[in-house]
């Protein structure tokens, strides 16, 4: 039966609610089923041994930074609360879990599948969009210990890719730089299509300013850019192919109505000039056919791809033949994309090329035309443009980014560190597999230069750690790594994201964009030395000296005593 509130409602009613306001999960393949099958044995297992509704808490955590960094950018927790709010099994679920486990189950863990929901599952996390390190809880689950199992595996693979691509897109944009407009073009080289989908999410989140993928654009309003492929330049045999010629100028008052003409007339003045030692010789006319084609469609978005036959003996030229006429009516081309080749040396000669332009025919601006670079580009790529000098102005990353070619996965784990208000701890001969134990609290505290200094997890019991208090901050296994600090910022890192049915006030989910500029203020508000692509300073994650004390009384209190005879 339903608990009564003072005001005539139920607490159901509350979970309806939230239900109602917190979406579905984006993809319908996220269902109670979405999990391991050995999730259902142990569920099952609690309820036979009337341990189902005891109540539990569940870390989610990882225990290592990828991309052998220090950093990681936190995603993927709007998609867990979509899920958890919308946890409900459906009859055809519950046929297909007695099918499953093949008859050794009984009816009555049927009928309490039936009646499940998380109205009694409590989630605290830190925000989406957060940088955060190694062994500091991203999520915390409260809740009966057989639905917090069911949740497990779906949470950590909800998590896992979401923060490895969106950590894998923050590197890209720390080596490109701020100034550089960064592009995801993965959706074909993506691991499916749920793949394809979640990096362009991700990729928008980690830093990526717009997207090729349509789909992704609809779904979380995430700009799109494009333009045409190989393909469509090859296609082209002749500027005779050309049957509707007329173009209207920009302002709507005049017509062109020959504008294959006003090209080839630019081309040849073009070919007249001396700014190029030995000039360019003759342009493939098709390629020129395919670029007026393509301006006639889009006058107002041309950006052409300059490489299908020769970037600077044709493409260039045409290009520009392409844009001066379109100047002559009042419309500004967008730039080129260079897809091949040496793409440091021909930037910066497509660079002079529009520099020559601008100072031969006296058009401001033309200097500046865009410069969009792809063909298998990486972080590694990306810096060594840098160190080689480019002149790139936007770059259109893909397979090596959305498949996050440098490292599979990132490793989240789901540990189970209290029951019943009893703190339990998984031990391990690898230190950095033993868990810490029982529900914490954490906090990040920050220095003088306004810089994060330290993580640290205290008991839940625990004083919160004050401005110009000194702390003494502990690693959780080593005991000789310890240090004051002395914070002029703290802050509290968990807020609390689904309350079920309980009165406990809960964070809105804020939109992408807003989780993107948190992503882009966190980094700024990490130490340069935390975040560079080699030999990166190890970020400092403590835990107070009496939760330190604590995890040490436990695990000598758990780990078996040998015997030697």
């Amino acid at each position: 039966m339903a608990m009564k509130k003072e005001n005539g409602a139920t607490m159901a009613d509350d979970g309806e609610r939230r239900r109602s306001v917190i979406g579905p999960p984006t993809n319908p393949m996220v269902t109670p089923l979405l999990t391991d099958l050995y999730q259902y044995t142990m569920a099952y297992a609690y309820w036979k041994a009337g341990k189902h509704t005891e109540r539990a808490v569940f870390d989610l955590f990882f225990r290592r930074s990828p991309f052998v960094g220090e950093y990681t950018v936190f995603g993927g927790l709007e998609e867990c609360i979509r899920f958890i709010a919308h946890f409900k099994f459906t009859e055809d679920d519950i046929t297909f879990i007695r099918d499953a486990m093949a008859g050794k189950c009984e009816e009555g863990f049927l009928d309490y599948l039936r009646k499940l929901d998380c109205s009694e599952v409590e989630v605290y996390a830190i925000p989406e969009g957060s940088v955060v390190f190694p062994r500091v809880p991203l999520i915390r689950v409260e809740g009966p210990v057989a639905v917090a199992q069911l949740l497990e595996t779906t949470l950590v693979n909800l998590v896992n890719f979401a923060s490895l691509v969106a950590t894998n897109a923050a590197r890209h944009r720390m080596v490109a730089g701020n100034d550089k407009l960064l592009l995801e073009f993965g959706l074909r080289r993506a691991q499916g299509p749920d793949g394809g989908i979640s990096a362009s999410r991700y990729c928008y989140m980690g830093g990526f300013d717009a997207t090729s993928n349509v789909a992704a654009g609809r779904l979380f309003g995430i700009p799109l850019k494009g333009t045409h492929s190989h393909a469509f330049v090859s296609s082209f045999m002749s500027l005779d192919e050309i049957v509707d010629k007329s173009l209207r100028s920009a302002d709507g008052t005049t017509s062109c109505e020959d504008f294959v003409s006003l090209v080839q007339k630019w081309l040849a003045k073009i070919q007249r000039t001396k700014f190029l030692s030995g000039g360019f010789g003759e342009t493939n006319l098709s390629e020129l056919a395919a670029f007026t084609s393509y301006a006639l469609a889009f006058p107002t978005n041309f950006l052409a791809l300059v490489d299908t036959y020769d970037v600077l003996r044709s493409g260039i030229p045409n290009f520009c033949a392409v844009a001066m006429a379109l100047r002559d009516l009042g419309y500004k081309a967008m730039g080129i994309r260079l897809d091949s080749g040496d793409l440091a040396y021909l930037s910066c000669e497509a660079r002079k090329f529009f520099q020559a332009i601008e100072k031969e025919f006296g058009v401001p601006g033309f200097g500046k035309m865009s410069i969009t670079a792809s063909n298998d580009l990486n972080e590694e790529t990306l810096d060594h443009l840098n160190k080689q000098g480019h002149q790139v102005d936007a770059f259109g990353i893909g397979t090596y980014l959305v498949t996050c070619y440098a490292q599979a996965a990132l490793g989240c784990v789901f540990k189970l560190v209290e029951i019943n208000n009893q703190p339990r701890m998984k031990l391990s001969e690898d230190v950095s597999k033993v868990s810490i134990p029982c529900k914490k609290r954490c906090y990040r505290l920050y220095g003088k230069e306004g810089y994060a200094l330290v993580d640290l997890m205290i008991g839940e019991n625990e004083p919160a750690p004050k401005i110009e208090e000194r702390i003494l901050c502990r690693h959780p296994f080593n005991e000789s790594k310890r240090a004051y600090v002395v914070p002029q910022r703290v802050e509290e890192l968990f807020k609390c994201y689904w309350s079920g049915n309980s009165d406990k006030m809960r964070e809105d989910l804020p939109s992408l964009k807003d989780v993107r500029e948190r992503c882009m203020a966190q980094l700024k508000q990490m130490r340069p030395d935390y975040l560079r692509r080699l030999n990166p300073t190890p970020y400092k994650v403590s835990v107070s000296a009496k939760l330190y004390d604590f995890i040490h009384f436990l695990w000598l209190n758990e780990a078996p005593v040998g015997e030697l005879h």
